[in-house]
């Protein structure tokens, strides 16, 4: 009997597989629809990225400030390449190297009455060295000696190139001469032919320099022993401890005729006083550990700077300041070479020996020097001489020169 043919399976079942459903067409997508967001834990993986980019960018925007904060203090400085090619010429005749470790700077304030200092006296188109302080900073960095030259001091000019070329002849002059006749190499080499001192950098700073200083780390504190009334000095103080800011600063440390005696010894020993007053101002304020005080201060004293390739750079300066922090206030020292009346000239001074000779050895050997207070207000411009007193009983081996250190209360009290 003849049987009915079945029908065939599906392609999928004859060959074993289960059957697949037939996929539906796709849609094509709608510009207007807003696209569907991924599920929430994917969501929030969003956060962690963008708070990253955040963060990358305020840092990079922070290395940015900092780079051009950087670069406009570098700038400020002024490189004077000029002094050292005038002393490369005269290596054979100038002092050994000191010790390792010791440095010493010369630090130059100029009479420079042009720029924005044509207030303070007539621009000649010449200046002269209104102070001049070589820095005397121990190997170990355990004490600093400021030594004062006076302006006044009669001593030997070697011969010096004039800055059209033409030289001056070696002589016998006013110590401040050697800055206009032949600038920073010409004093230099009569601080270095006067005491026997190698020196090894130089920084000079000018009247505007100084005044952004002082009002940088917010003015500094002087003690006044009567009410002062100086117009060339552009100077009105009442008698007393009291703040000091830029002008009236400026006005207190150049004065001569208008405070104590008009000597330029108690010129000098105010200068001393203030400097000694404003490094303390800096080290109780923290400024060079604090950059937001520390910028401003670095700002004013590099705008009016001008350096050797030696200290040229923030980073040399900021590391010469940062070795100094482990100087106490105490071994601070601020003194004056030791002098006395020219004997031709009681105006002028000389070296008053063998108390200066005996100071420049010492230094020069980087051995310890010691002050002692000049007066109850020395600050104040009390009279006091540079020459050595007495050794005290059983003390320290050598005089001790009378001067004034930073720790040292302005006003001279305990």
């Amino acid at each position: 009997m003849a049987t009915s043919a079945e029908p065939p399976p599906p392609p999928d079942e004859a060959q074993g597989e289960p059957a697949t459903p037939a996929t539906p067409p796709q849609r094509p997508p709608d510009p207007t629809e807003s696209p569907t967001l991924p599920a929430g834990p994917r969501r929030r993986r969003v956060w962690p990225r963008a708070l990253a980019a955040c963060t990358a960018l305020l840092v990079l925007a922070g290395a940015g400030t900092a780079w051009y904060m950087y670069r406009h203090l570098d700038g400020n400085i002024r490189t004077d390449t000029a002094t050292a090619q005038e002393l490369q010429l005269e290596q054979s005749q100038r002092p050994s190297a000191p010790p390792a470790g010791v440095e010493n700077i010369l630090l130059i304030g100029t009479d420079n009455r042009g720029g924005g200092n044509g207030k303070y006296g007539q621009d000649t188109g010449t200046q002269r060295s209104d102070t001049v302080i070589l820095l005397h900073l121990a190997a170990d960095r355990h004490s600093a000696t400021a030594m004062s030259i006076p302006r006044d001091l009669m001593v030997q000019i070697p011969k010096c190139r004039r800055p059209d070329g033409s030289h001056t002849r070696a002589q016998h002059a006013q110590f401040n001469w050697a800055f206009e006749f032949g600038g920073a190499a010409c004093t230099i080499r009569t601080v270095e032919e006067l005491t026997g001192i190698r020196v090894d950098h130089h920084l000079i700073v000018d009247f505007t320099g100084f005044k952004k200083m002082v009002d940088a780390v917010g003015g500094v504190e002087v003690c006044v022993p009567h009410a002062v009334h100086d117009k060339d000095a552009h100077l009105d103080l009442p008698a007393g401890r009291q703040v000091l800011h830029g002008e009236q600063a400026l006005g207190y440390v150049r004065a001569r005729h208008g405070i104590g005696d008009g000597s330029d010894t108690q010129r000098i020993e105010r200068q001393q006083g203030f400097l000694a007053s404003l490094v303390k101002k800096i080290r109780s304020n923290g400024v060079l550990l604090n950059p937001v005080r520390l910028y401003p201060l670095l700002d004013a004293a590099t705008s009016s700077l001008t350096a050797d390739a030696g200290l040229d750079s923030l980073s040399e300066l900021y590391d010469l300041a940062r070795s100094l922090q482990k100087t106490p206030t105490s071994e601070v020292r601020f003194l004056t070479v030791p002098r006395q009346p020219y004997i031709y000239d009681a105006n002028r001074d000389q070296l008053k020996q063998p108390a200066a000779g005996r100071l420049f050895g010492t230094l020069r050997k980087d051995g310890n020097v010691t002050v002692e207070p000049t007066g109850a207000t020395a600050g104040a411009g009390a009279k006091a001489s540079a020459s050595p007193s007495p050794e005290k009983s059983g003390g320290t081996p050598g005089p001790a020169y009378r001067g004034t250190t930073a720790d040292r209360d302005i006003c001279g009290q305990a």
